[in-house]
């Protein structure tokens, strides 16, 4: 069997993260238009839009099964051409349970490459023997920035939704054509019980996986509203603390790798999480607007290549298979993105926004706390260890 580290296969891995991004950005500039085609109130929108990740993490947890048995490899073909099929029909979707139904199904589509394309990805790097997966998660931000930046100028250009997810899941189909025969062949069965419980290592890979992603979910959803809320920014530039973020993310992911290479998966969980949360002080103390948009600034990069290191643990570890471990700390991951930002507004709730930012510094700290833990197994790859 020829390596899984070729230039053919490095090419499939960023195309399947690429597509990913943007298949769920040009999710997003349609909201509007689908809720004045349904005529539907806040409340409705907010419940056919949880049908999304439903239909995600249950995705999720049956593609750990399914790549611990198959390889990743048919999912990830499976879920990109979900995404291409699925588009379209949540522009022309005309009630609410047929939204519902092409949500859940987009959701289960955009699930099943999730995890698929970080199983592969950690298989391709592992042959490469030393950094690649921030670099291939970068894929995903600049597919993100692609596909929101795309679907809003077709918009904009008067085109139907419809059209406007024609052309865009046509991109994608050409994409997934030229990945499909650069992925890896390999079929790795696993023995053992296919569905286990998180546990050991995994289960803490997991927790801090969740933390991760709730910052980020938290920067999106909350970020501007603080910014705001202190007096620093008018309504109108709330967003560009998020802009920020984003960029510093997708520049620290796109420079990761080497960075990675040289000081390690330890190091990185380290310092990584300590400037994300130095970060979080510079916001909340910020007396002017331009000091907050450097602690978005600092959290952005210093989260960037958290996630990264997090998968590369979880295809270290011993205790359960690659495929489970994979999609339990994506799972994990995605129910912060879920259900954080709503917790941050019950804590916001209780006893203020900066609060909740301050709760959110405090449980980065659980990532350096745990960096050592989590880095001290396996010593393969010995040159991104400690």
């Amino acid at each position: 069997m020829s390596s899984a580290d070729r230039p053919a296969t490095r090419l499939a891995t960023r195309l399947a993260f690429l597509v990913a991004g943007f298949g769920i950005a040009c999710w997003a500039p349609l909201v509007p238009f689908a809720k004045a085609r349904l005529a539907v109130d806040d409340g409705v929108l907010g419940l056919l839009l949880l049908s999304l990740g439903i239909g995600s993490v249950v995705a999720m947890l049956l593609t750990g099964v399914l790549s611990a048995r198959y390889g990743s490899r048919p999912i990830i073909i499976t879920g990109g051409l979900g995404l291409t099929l699925v588009l379209p029909l949540l522009a022309i979707a005309s009630s609410p349970p047929s939204l519902a139904l092409a949500l859940f199904a987009f959701g289960a589509a955009l699930g099943s490459i999730d995890v698929a394309m970080n199983i592969h990805a950690v298989e391709v790097e592992r042959a490469a023997g030393h950094p690649l997966m921030s670099g291939f998660h970068a894929l995903f931000s600049i597919g993100g920035f692609a596909g929101s930046a795309l679907m809003t100028a077709l918009l904009s250009l008067q085109l139907g939704a419809l059209a406007c997810t024609l052309i865009c899941s046509v991109l994608m189909l050409i994409a997934m054509f030229v990945t499909w025969p650069r992925l890896l062949r390999s079929v790795q069965v696993q023995d053992g019980p296919l569905f286990v419980l998180p546990h050991g290592s995994v289960l803490l890979l997991a927790l801090l996986g969740a933390i991760t992603f709730l910052v980020e979910g938290a920067m999106l959803d909350w970020g501007a509203l603080l910014v705001i809320g202190a007096g620093l920014v008018t309504e109108a530039q709330g967003g560009a603390g998020y802009i920020v973020f984003s960029i510093a993310m997708t520049i620290g992911r796109l420079g990761g790798d080497a960075v990675v290479a040289r000081i390690g998966d330890r190091t990185t969980l380290l310092w990584g999480s300590l400037i994300a949360i130095a970060g979080f002080v510079v916001l909340l103390t910020a007396p002017v607007a331009a000091i907050a948009l450097g602690g978005f600034l600092l959290i952005g990069l210093g989260a960037s290549n958290l996630v990264p290191v997090l998968f590369r643990r979880a295809a270290r570890q011993t205790v359960m298979s690659t495929g489970l471990a994979v999609a339990a700390i994506t799972t994990a991951g995605y129910a912060g993105v879920l259900i954080g930002p709503a917790g941050v507004g019950f804590v916001a709730s209780l006893g203020g926004l900066p609060m909740a930012f301050w709760l959110l510094a405090a449980l980065m700290g659980l990532v350096t706390l745990s960096a050592r833990i989590v880095t001290a197994e396996q010593r393969q790859m010995s040159h991104v260890d400690a």
